[in-house]
C-alpha cells in the first residue's frame, strides 16, 4: 500500500466512497455504527432500506428523501448536504490541484478555490454562527483526511516565503531541495502556496524524472515569475509543466483561504486547504515528524520557527524533531531568529536537534545529521 493511500486502522467504520459503501453493504449487509461521509447515495435507495443503520451517521450524503426518512426512523443521524456552498464541509478526502483549479479556462475567478475564498470573505466577519460552524466542520474533515493520508509516512516540512520568484537562483535551490528530500524517501509537505512553497513541491514532483527535467521545468515556469499579475497565467504555466511531464512525484500542500492573496500551487498532489490559519499552521508543523527546513522568509516563516520550537522545548509531542534554518545572514542579521532559538534550546533535548546552515544544498545532510 502506498503511503499516500488511506490508512483505516482506526477508521475502519468510515465510508468515504461509493465502492466502500457497496463493499460494506454486500458483506454483512449492515451499516450499523458506520460513518458515511460525502458519498452520493441517490442510486442506493434499496441498499439503504435493507441494511441495518442503527447508530449510523450520514454526513453530507445525497439520498432519496424517503430513504433519508427511513434511516432516521431506524436510528441513524442524517446531516444533509448544504445547498449553495462552493465547498463540501463533509468531504472525505483532501483536495487535488485539478479540483481546486477546475474551470481555470474561464479565469481564476471561476475556480472552486476562488469561489470558496469569496464565500469566506463574505461570511468571516458577519457573526453568523452557521457559517463559522460550516468552516469548523470543513477544517475538521480536512484534518481527518490528512491524518489518514500521512499515517506512517516520514513527513518533512519545508517552510519559506511566498515572495520567492520563479526564475531565481533561490527558487531553483528550493526546488532541488524538495527533489533531494523526496528522493531520500521523505514526504515533502509545505504551506502549499507560491514561492518557496511551490518550489519545494515542484522538486518533489520532479523526483522520479532525470535531472534535466527540473532544469527544463524551471525555464518554462520562469515565463510567469509570480502570481501577482495573474493567478490564472501563473497556474496555467504550472499545469503546462504537469502536462508535459505527467505522473510526477507526490507531495503535500497545506494552504489556507485566510491568505487569499496566496493561491495554492499545482505541484502538490494532495492539498489540505483550511479556512482557519491557526489550525493549518499547527497541523502542518505537527505532522512534520521527520523535521522542518526553514528557508528565508518574513513574518509567516518567523512565526513557524517558534510555533515549531515551542513543542520541541516542552517535548509536548514527544522527542524533539529536527529544525534546519537555511541562510546564516538572513537568520542572524536580517531577522535574527537563530540566536534566540539557540538560547531557548540551551541545556534541553532540542539543543542537539537545531542547526543553521549557509546554503540550501547543505540542508538535506544537516537534516540527516540532527535526525538522531
Amino acid at each position: 500500500m502506498s503511503r499516500f493511500q488511506s490508512h483505516h486502522a482506526s477508521h475502519d467504520r468510515e465510508i468515504e466512497s461509493l465502492a466502500e459503501f457497496d463493499r460494506v453493504v454486500s458483506a454483512p449487509g449492515s451499516l450499523a455504527h458506520h460513518r458515511v461521509q460525502a458519498v452520493d447515495l441517490t442510486a442506493r435507495t434499496d441498499a439503504l432500506l435493507s441494511a441495518d443503520t442503527t447508530g449510523a451517521v450520514f454526513l453530507g450524503c445525497p439520498m432519496d428523501p424517503g430513504a433519508a426518512a427511513a434511516v432516521r426512523a431506524a436510528g441513524a443521524l442524517v446531516f444533509p448536504p448544504i445547498p449553495g456552498l462552493p465547498f463540501d464541509p463533509y468531504r472525505g478526502r483532501v483536495y487535488s490541484p485539478e479540483e481546486l483549479y477546475a474551470r481555470l479556462d474561464e479565469g481564476y475567478e471561476a475556480t472552486p478555490d476562488a469561489l470558496a475564498y469569496d464565500w469566506f470573505q463574505q461570511t468571516k466577519a458577519d457573526g453568523d454562527v452557521f457559517a463559522s460552524m460550516l468552516r469548523a466542520i470543513h477544517d475538521d474533515a480536512v484534518s481527518d483526511a490528512l491524518d489518514e493520508l500521512v499515517a506512517g509516512a516520514p513527513v518533512v516540512g519545508v517552510m519559506g516565503g511566498h515572495a520567492m520568484a520563479r526564475g531565481t537562483a533561490e527558487y531553483a535551490g528550493a526546488a532541488r531541495l524538495g527533489r533531494e528530500l523526496a528522493r531520500a524517501g521523505l514526504t515533502v509537505a509545505t504551506g502549499g502556496g507560491p514561492g518557496a512553497m511551490e518550489a519545494a513541491n515542484l522538486g518533489a514532483y520532479a523526483a522520479p524524472f532525470d535531472d534535466g527535467m527540473l532544469d527544463d521545468a524551471l525555464m518554462l515556469l520562469a515565463k510567469v515569475p509570480s502570481f501577482t499579475q495573474s493567478i490564472a497565467d501563473w497556474a496555467r504555466c504550472a499545469f503546462e509543466v504537469r502536462t508535459r511531464w505527467p505522473r510526477g512525484g507526490a507531495s503535500i500542500g497545506i494552504p489556507t483561504w485566510f491568505y487569499g492573496h496566496e493561491p495554492p500551487n499545482a505541484f502538490a498532489a494532495h492539498i489540505a486547504k483550511y479556512f482557519a490559519n491557526a489550525t493549518r499552521e499547527d497541523g502542518l508543523l505537527a505532522r512534520s515528524t521527520a523535521g522542518v527546513v526553514f528557508l528565508p522568509g518574513a513574518a509567516g516563516t518567523l512565526q513557524e520557527i517558534f510555533d515549531n520550537a515551542t513543542p520541541n522545548y516542552y517535548e509536548s509531542r514527544g522527542e524533539p524533531t529536527p529544525m534546519v534554518l537555511v541562510d546564516r545572514e538572513h537568520w542572524t542579521r536580517t531577522l535574527p531568529a537563530w540566536p534566540l532559538l539557540q538560547s531557548l534550546a540551551r541545556g534541553r533535548a532540542m539543543e542537539s536537534r537545531i542547526v543553521l546552515v549557509d546554503r540550501i544544498d547543505e540542508a538535506p545532510e544537516a537534516l540527516k545529521r540532527v535526525g538522531g
